[in-house]
């Protein structure tokens, strides 16, 4: 499962009203460290794409909902359930980090 594309217009869809886990990367074309980041949150799509989905939200197509949020940093990771934030990390971070922190907060892959 791929990375999904959100934006002002679609995040209550796709993010607050989302039956599964939902993790948002706030994120700019011009940010260096968010492009580190792109591929390790690919593949943790892939990964865990039954247990969370993976959202990438462009701060400069979208400002709203960063600043409804108080983003005031990118990369920004929140994870969002059952439509509120549960936890957020701010700055990039390598992809066993992401994992294990998605793993903190109860999302874990399948035991194969």
């Amino acid at each position: 499962m791929a990375t999904v594309k959100v934006t002002d217009e679609s995040f209550d869809a796709d993010v607050l009203k989302s039956s599964t886990p939902v993790l948002v990367d706030f994120w700019a074309e011009w940010c260096g460290p968010c492009k580190q980041i792109g591929p390790a949150l690919e593949q943790i799509a892939d990964e865990l794409g039954g247990q969370v989905t993976v959202a990438k939200i462009n701060i400069d197509d979208s400002p709203m909902t960063p600043s409804k949020l108080g983003v005031k940093g990118i990369p920004t990771l929140m994870l969002f359930k059952d439509g509120q934030m549960a936890s957020m990390k701010v700055g990039a971070m390598p992809k066993g980090k992401i994992v294990e922190w998605l793993a903190e907060a109860g999302v874990k892959a399948d035991a194969a």
